[in-house]
């Protein structure tokens, strides 16, 4: 068991629907601040709910940070038939504005439901990233609208809605995902929008400050700086992010894991912490991977 008496700032996945004695091992040792879960994970409510409770006892503080994706549409990690499958974000502009906020509070009040249910205490949603014509699919129907106001409206809702169901949100991906010509999961995205343009992409999130966490975009901004992606970047973290868009709370990355990020994982995580973010995101649940993580978060 580790003697660390502070949890260590990550957020790790696991493998599959139950924690195996390397894990359980792992965990005790490394102390992270708190686990995210994916469809990998998910079986039912009972083994969820065990899955959960096994996670937490390898920690020794409290109330550690269960996280999950719960957009709604292709982004949802709960599902039939034992959960409700949230509409998209542009699925809920389907059918006009006329009741479009109540929609949208009532979808997240539902979402905020099931999560509580299992023991889930923090949804990375609502997805702040305007919808850009042309720009890569790997946004598309997750998006609210091409309009910033309409997003930063519908976005500050589903906020509501999860926090007046005793779930914490995550604004993403902050500072603004949706011009982006390829997947950060496969490549890194160059947007090279003059910083006028991307004031647009700001407004969202500016908007809605008083959201609890927000999380990075590994995107390269070149009227921001030229040569590193916002999540290793601590003149777009502090300067923008924290200044420009006046964000005072949480910053965890985007998932360490992805194809836009460059060096060893615990290169990618020093320099994720060192830029300014409070927490780095691991998804996979791979062991080498999170071991290397830990190196480079040097507690």
């Amino acid at each position: 068991m580790s003697n660390k008496s502070s949890p260590s700032p990550v957020i790790f996945g696991c493998s599959g629907l139950a924690l195996t004695s390397e894990e359980i091992e792992f965990f005790q040792e490394s102390q992270p601040l708190g686990f995210i879960l994916f469809k990998r994970n998910v079986q039912d409510k009972v083994q969820l709910k065990a899955l959960i409770e096994a996670l937490k006892a390898t920690l020794k503080h409290t109330n550690p940070p269960i996280l999950i994706d719960q957009e709604g549409g292709r982004v949802a990690r709960l599902s039939d038939p034992h959960w409700f499958h949230p509409p998209s974000s542009a699925q809920l502009l389907e059918r006009g504005m006329k009741g479009l906020k109540e929609r949208v509070y009532k979808t997240y009040t539902k979402i905020a439901r099931d999560l509580a249910e299992v023991g889930i205490t923090v949804n990375c949603a609502p997805l702040l990233d305007l919808h850009v014509p042309g720009a890569d699919a790997i946004m598309g129907d997750r998006t609210f609208s091409t309009n910033p106001l309409l997003v930063a409206e519908l976005g500050a809702v589903a906020i509501q809605a999860l926090l007046d169901g005793g779930i914490t949100p995550v604004m993403k991906h902050i500072p603004g995902h949706g011009a982006a010509t390829c997947d950060s999961h496969e490549d890194l995205p160059i947007v090279d929008l003059s910083y006028e343009e991307l004031e647009s992409h700001f407004m969202p999130f500016r908007a809605n400050v008083h959201c609890p966490w927000a999380m990075t975009a590994h995107i390269v901004y070149p009227a921001l700086d030229p040569y590193s992606c916002a999540t290793h970047s601590s003149i777009v973290i502090q300067d923008i992010i924290r200044e420009t868009i006046g964000f005072k709370g949480f910053l965890v990355s985007d998932d360490l894991g992805m194809k836009a990020l460059t060096g060893s994982f615990a290169q990618r995580a020093d320099r994720s912490l060192t830029a300014g973010c409070d927490a780095v995101l691991h998804c996979s649940g791979n062991m080498v991977e999170m071991r290397d993580v830990m190196k480079g978060i040097g507690q």
